[in-house]
């Protein structure tokens, strides 16, 4: 079919070609990308920068620059809103394609369209030196703006060639056609921050509140993975085969640096305190990272400034569902709050109105906890839970528990304490008010969590995010062994395992990237990462997928087994959240 639009719209009229001259969107048919072109001031009438941001606007979330989707025709009747069907689904954020299954999406940066593809590019570099091909029988022209408005506007690539069935059809007038165009041309182009020639700089950040022996655990692994980081033999055999080794040469990889941004006083400061770290020294990405408060400064400003930041060592992360630019371990205490939700949840033997009660301190952890339980438990069918907050300055001693509002007997009780607030388990059991079934939290507890006295055992269920000490016990030796022989010392094996999980999801992206340099690209590449579960040494699993940033994404809910020394039993398996 001919797909028209509303209006003036015109099919690649010349009202596309003179809208897209006027505004110094269109070079010569064989110029360069507009990264090695002087920038123009405008674009049909909009600032360049302005331009980039509806162009993304346009690209990412299928949205026009007048706020109305972008609407177009797939397989040639099928009419659809491009908020449901964006570029970026298929093509990515950066431009650089996907494949999924046997269906490959090409890339469309704009260094990949402003080029010529030859035939066998995507034929291995030993293969064609094997068959004797040169790369000169071109497969398409490379495109100019002319052709890359009519193949998005007839579907026809620069030699004449129809596009497969499923690539839309848009309708675009002439200002937004030079919008996109210009975006597209722009796309995953040029130098990203903190990218050198020879260097690519990374950052780390620390708030002064962290402990010498914390600080340490984080950052001496991450500086020696650093200044030791290098690619393996196979990898570099894969990169100099692989099919995109036209992006540049292996020789040309990068080495790594690593600058370390120390956060000072209150956390409503710290904006100010990056900002100044990132105008002196711009950065390509953050890794690492420790802080004891929340994490939410340092996640806003990579939103801001669209900084990739990995495996921030936090109790608190920032909860979203969208596509941000950092990458957490796990969704923090919350993840545990929301377990114990759907544990409950699962337990047939309790009633859908069961009586139960959250006991915590008004403060950051107390909190996290409680309000993800609560939220997630709403949202399973059930009514809001009975909530006693403890502010910081009570102190709990026995006369809190013979309070009135706490001697009333309850089904399940919530106690979101820490080791020094944990009541005496034993005393209680010996009072009416002994609730049927305890949950409490192991990252609070810490260590506490073994002197449960063992009358109590069998009621108390505990949520635990990580990977059983017996489980684990082999491979947190071995680590350990490795850290000792490259002389790191063990000043806190549980951030030292935590940054080795950073090491292990890290390399491969770094490889893959090879001079395709860009932070959208990289953050996808981190999206791509195999599941990690061949070294469960914190967590038992480690995963991404297209827009995920929590890579462990479940909890037990354990109990101790009798005995003076008492282990960790599963009651619940990997609850995913």
């Amino acid at each position: 079919m001919t797909a028209k639009s509303p209006g003036s719209f015109k099919i690649f009229g010349k009202g596309v070609l003179a809208a897209l001259f006027l505004s110094g969107a269109l070079a010569c048919p064989d110029s360069p990308v507009m990264a090695e072109t002087p920038r123009p001031a405008t674009i049909a009438g909009v600032p360049a920068d302005e331009a980039l941001r509806l162009g993304e606007r346009m690209y990412r979330d299928g949205v026009l620059p007048s706020g109305e989707p972008l609407k177009a025709v797939v397989k040639g009747d099928i009419l659809m809103e491009g908020t449901k069907f964006t570029c970026a689904n298929c093509h990515q954020r950066s431009g650089f394609g996907s494949l999924e299954g046997t269906v490959r999406t090409p890339p469309i940066n704009g260094t990949t369209l402003y080029a010529p593809l030859s035939k066998f590019k995507g034929m291995p570099l030993h293969s064609r030196r094997a068959a004797r091909i040169q790369d000169t029988e071109i497969y398409r022209p490379a495109y100019t703006d002319e052709t890359l408005a009519r193949v998005m506007l007839t579907g026809e690539d620069p030699a004449g060639r129809p596009l497969s069935n499923t690539m839309p059809i848009y309708f675009l007038n002439d200002r937004d056609m030079a919008i996109m165009v210009y975006y597209l041309k722009n796309l995953s182009t040029g130098n990203e921050p903190g990218v050198t020639d020879t260097t690519l700089r990374f950052a780390t950040v620390i708030s002064d509140e962290v402990t010498k022996a914390d600080r340490e655990a984080m950052l001496v692994p991450l500086q020696y993975y650093i200044n030791n980081w290098r690619i393996s033999r196979s990898m570099e055999r894969s990169a100099r085969a692989g099919a995109f080794v036209q992006e540049g040469a292996f020789g040309d990889m990068r080495t790594l640096s690593l600058a370390v941004w120390e956060l000072k006083g209150a956390p409503d400061t710290w904006r100010r305190q990056l900002e100044d770290y990132y105008r002196r020294e711009p950065v390509f990405a953050l890794l690492g990272g420790i802080t004891t408060r929340d994490w939410e400064p340092v996640h806003r400003f990579c939103e801001e400034h669209k900084v990739p930041a990995i495996f921030p060592i936090t109790d608190f992360p920032v909860l979203s569902g969208d596509e941000g630019y950092t990458f957490y371990l796990s969704k923090g205490l919350a993840q545990e709050g929301e377990s114990a939700a759907h544990y409950l949840n699962s337990k047939n033997d309790l009633p859908k109105d069961v009586s139960l009660v959250q006991i915590f301190r008004k403060d950051r952890a107390g909190l996290a906890l409680s309000r993800a339980f609560e939220k997630t438990w709403i949202g399973l069918g059930h009514a809001a839970p009975e909530d006693r907050a403890v502010t910081r300055e009570e102190t709990l001693t026995r006369d809190f528990w013979k309070k009135p509002g706490n001697k009333q007997q309850h089904r399940v009780v919530l106690l979101w304490l820490n080791a020094d607030d944990f009541p005496d388990l034993d005393r209680l059991a010996r009072t009416r008010t002994m609730p049927e079934m305890i949950i409490t939290s192991s990252s609070l507890l810490g260590n506490r969590l073994y002197s449960l006295p063992e009358k109590v055992r069998p009621s108390v269920f505990v949520t635990y995010p990580y990977s059983l000490p017996q489980e684990s016990r082999v491979f947190r030796t071995n680590i350990e062994a490795a850290l000792k022989r490259n002389n790191i010392p063990l000043t806190n094996p549980e951030i030292e395992f935590k940054m080795y999980s950073l090491f292990s999801v890290l390399s491969g992206p770094l490889t893959r990237m090879r001079t395709a340099v860009y932070r959208d690209y990289f953050t996808e590449l981190l999206e791509a990462t195999p599941d990690l579960s061949v070294t469960p040494v914190i967590f038992p699993r480690l995963s991404f997928g297209q827009g995920q940033r929590y890579a462990s994404k479940g909890c037990y809910i354990v109990q101790l087994t009798e005995g003076p020394k008492p282990e960790l039993v599963k009651r619940a398996g990997w609850i995913i959240h």
